[in-house]
């Protein structure tokens, strides 16, 4: 049994809680409350998700699964990360703190999380996102210039080349999993294939996209997002480099929209997209969408991801449609009803 600790409790960080736990590891997870988070609810009929239950990925988890340990701590403070990290084999960097505030809050908690790796000797692995390849990248390889111009891109391009960088001077061993915006069991709040689209959905009402509806975009599977990341934390020829987690073929919204409408047997998706020009103008009273509308070209040009690298060193293949949409409409028609909070890592 391998020591697990994993930073942040949103959608990706519990969705990789629970498949080490469901593989018997010992998990522990820190978020700044440390308070229990409620399950994500079924992937499937057949009962909660959990430890005991079918896993996030649909497998039946053990009913021998070690319990996820939850505590809190300010990721912040370097000493307070160490402690809490001691023993730890892999760390997942699975946090986010508020979107409009990266370039204050993400330094020091990046620096404190490298600090603690490197204090404690664990496998750094880091959840990523594409934003570090920027606009005009349309099809996004491993191996493509990191160029953006845009504050949030920048922040995590700093990141990367900080862990980067001592992880070339032996300090950590550290890598980075890159995904694209998440659908699947456990995908709440803001994600936009999420309750945004689901809801409205399957109730036969107008949906409304950021940008557009007609461009390719890749959609990563929460639950491929978390192997992806459990594998990178296991393969030593992963360590030293970043990953793109593997994704099924890039969608347009209204192909999305309508896979899940024909699964559901709910009416043909009725699609008003939302123009970046409005977005700019709620913006204006919204920090979260002015952070979006600096995000625009993601949903206006083709945003598609290339995998073919990542899926030979981790040895992962992506999760069919059909699967993903199956497994999805299961989760959300078995969900437990409550409030919705903004979707984190």
């Amino acid at each position: 049994m391998t020591r697990h600790v994993v930073l942040g409790k949103g959608p990706i960080g519990m969705t990789l809680a629970r498949q080490l736990a469901a593989a018997g590891h010992d998990v522990l997870v820190l978020s700044r409350s440390g308070a229990p988070s409620a399950p994500s609810g079924p992937t499937g009929p057949t009962g909660p998700t959990g430890p005991t239950g079918p896993t996030e990925d649909g497998t039946p988890g053990s009913a021998s699964a070690s319990p996820i340990q939850q505590d809190a701590v300010d990721i912040s403070d370097v000493a307070a990360l160490t402690r809490a990290s001691h023993g730890a084999d892999v760390l997942y960097n699975c946090a986010n703190p508020a979107y409009h505030r990266w370039p204050t809050l993400w330094p020091p908690m990046a620096d404190a999380i490298l600090a603690a790796a490197e204090s404690t000797g664990a496998v750094l692995v880091t959840t990523g996102n594409l934003y570090g390849y920027g606009a005009g990248t349309h099809t996004m390889h491993e191996d493509s210039l990191l160029a953006s111009t845009e504050t949030k891109g920048l922040v995590r391009i700093a990141m990367w080349r900080e862990a980067e960088r001592r992880h070339r001077e032996g300090r950590v061993r550290a890598t980075e999993v890159r995904g694209s915006d998440y659908v699947g069991p456990g995908a709440l709040g803001y994600a936009h294939a999420g309750p945004r689209m689901l809801g409205p959905l399957l109730a036969g009402r107008p949906l409304h996209p950021i940008g557009a509806a007609d461009v390719p975009h890749t959609w990563t599977y929460l639950a491929d997002f978390a192997r992806a990341l459990a594998a990178a934390g296991a393969t030593e020829a992963a360590w030293g480099g970043a990953w793109h987690v593997p994704s099924p073929q890039a969608l347009t919204f209204r192909q999305l929209a309508t896979l899940f409408a024909d699964a559901a047997g709910a009416p043909q998706p009725r699609i008003r997209p939302l123009p970046m020009t409005a977005v700019r103008l709620l913006g204006i009273g919204s920090p979260m969408l002015r952070e979006v509308f600096a995000m625009g070209y993601q949903f206006v040009d083709p945003f598609v991801l290339d995998s073919t690298r990542s899926q030979s060193i981790l040895g992962l293949t992506p999760t069919p449609w059909d699967t993903i949409v199956a497994e999805t409409l299961a989760w959300w028609g078995n969900r437990s009803p409550g409030p919705r909070t903004p979707a984190r890592r």
